[in-house]
This record gives C-alpha cells, structure tokens and sequence, in this order.
C-alpha cells in the first residue's frame, strides 16, 4: 500500500492504459479522480472496479483535448478532495495515414489531443502542487514512437516526441518544488482500441513475434506507473521509462540477424 492517502487524478481511465493505471494506483492504496469524455461508456465500470478494491473514487467527465476542458476536470477534482498528489496524464488521440495523405486537419488534432493537451492539464496540476507545497508526482503517457519513425504515423510520434521532451524540461522547472516528473512509453499493449484497428487473429500472431511473447498489457503500464509514483522512485525524474517488453529492438534478436562467417 505505497500510496495509501495519496489522491491521484487519471485521465483516459475508461479503459485501456488509462484503466490500467487507475487499478494499479488503487491497489496501492490510493484514491482516485478518474477522467474520460463525455459520455464515455466505459468510466463507470472503471470506477465500480476501483471502489470495489475499497477506495475512494470520483468519476469527471470533461473533454481533455480543450484547456476548459481540463480546468473544468481539475476545478472538480480539488471540489471533491482538496489536493491532487498524482497526475496520470493519459491524453491522447492517433489517426493512422500515409503521410502524402494526411490532412493538415488530422495532423492538428493528433498534436492537440497528444501534445497540448498534455500541456494544459500537466500546467493545471503542476500550479496546483506548487501551491500547495508538499511536492507531488507527474506521470505522462508517452510511446516507444517517440523515438521509432513507425509508417502511417506521422503526426502521433512527432506528438510523443515533442510530449517527451516537454516532460524533460518541465522537470527542470519543478525539481525546486520536490514534484517528480517522468514520462512512461509504452510498447504494443493490447487495448480495446488495437482491437479496432487491427484483427483478433493479427493481434495474437503479433504478439507471439515480440521479444517477450506477448503484446503488453495495461496493467504492465500501471504498475510501472505506480512505481514512478511512489516515493520508491522519489530520486527519478526527467526520465522516459520504456515499458515494452523490447518492442524497440525486436529486429535485433539473434534468430534474426544474417549468418556470421568468421574467416581466419
């Protein structure tokens, strides 16, 4: 129970990641706002799972792409508990096209819902913080695309990117207040929203290429988060954290690389 009377606020927590990361912090004692938009069908069940481990837990539906948005999720969340300690900052949006195809408007949105967005509410809870004194633990949502130029993705990995490099000086800013700042990147995780965009049957052959046998699953995100969270990692911050299970270097095993010939 490393964050037992610890409050931590989780956007995009209906499911997936965002889910994954909710769970895990309640099953390190903490309590929750969790955030998803409007009309998500999803948010309530997070929540009853969440209440079901025996903590606290209020829902705020609010549209995170937008500054209003985010004040009206932290106005709510300070209402209901008074302080925020945590900041899970699950904001995203991703499109896949070719880059010859893709629209201005696409590549807008995808840096809005990805990059700004996470501006908006990392501000928003970081004055908070500051504020109150005491420190506190910001936790960004980042990808293994930050760093690999993956095909059909252009606006979401120069979104991650830039969302990395946000994180890195934004910690900077906060080390004089003792507020930790660290970004998580996940690899392949196996999420309601791949099931969309891809097949069952993809999915599972996939799965069984990767390095560890298997896509990643939302709770390998949040016990990772729970980690970075928790006053184990107190002396960590301005770190991107691959949780991916060598998705990056899947290319590089053994079995996959030419014949070696030595010649004397």
């Amino acid at each position: 129970m490393k964050l037992q009377h610890k409050i931590g606020v989780v956007t995009g927590a209906g499911r997936g990641i965002g889910k994954g990361c909710a769970l895990q912090l309640a099953l390190q004692g903490a309590d929750l706002i969790i955030n998803d938009r409007p009309g998500s069908p999803d948010l309530e069940q997070t929540a009853s799972e969440i209440r079901a481990i025996g903590r606290t837990c209020h829902v705020v539906e609010s549209d995170v792409f937008t500054r209003s948005g985010c004040e009206s999720l932290v106005e709510q969340a300070l209402k209901a508990t008074g302080r925020i300690d945590i900041l899970i900052s699950n904001v995203a949006y991703s499109r896949r096209a070719p880059f010859l195809e893709y629209t201005a408007e696409e590549f807008e949105r995808t840096l809005q819902g990805t990059l700004t967005s996470g501006f908006h509410i990392s501000q928003l809870v970081g004055r908070h913080m500051v504020a109150r004194g005491g420190g506190g633990k910001i936790v960004f949502i980042s990808s293994v695309q930050a760093e690999m130029p993956i095909g059909l993705c252009v606006a979401y990995g120069a979104a991650k990117a830039g969302l990395n490099h946000m994180m890195r000086s934004i910690s900077v800013e906060l080390c004089p207040h003792r507020i930790n700042v660290n970004a998580i990147e996940p690899g392949w995780i196996d999420t309601p929203g791949e099931h969309v965009t891809f097949s069952d049957e993809t999915i599972a052959a996939e799965g069984r290429r990767l390095p560890w046998g298997r896509l990643g699953l939302p709770d390998d995100i949040g016990r990772a988060a729970a980690f970075l969270v928790s006053d184990d990692a107190d002396y960590i911050t301005g770190t991107v954290l691959p949780v991916d299970g060598c998705f990056r270097f899947k290319d590089c095993r053994v079995e996959l690389t030419p014949p070696v010939q030595n010649k004397s």
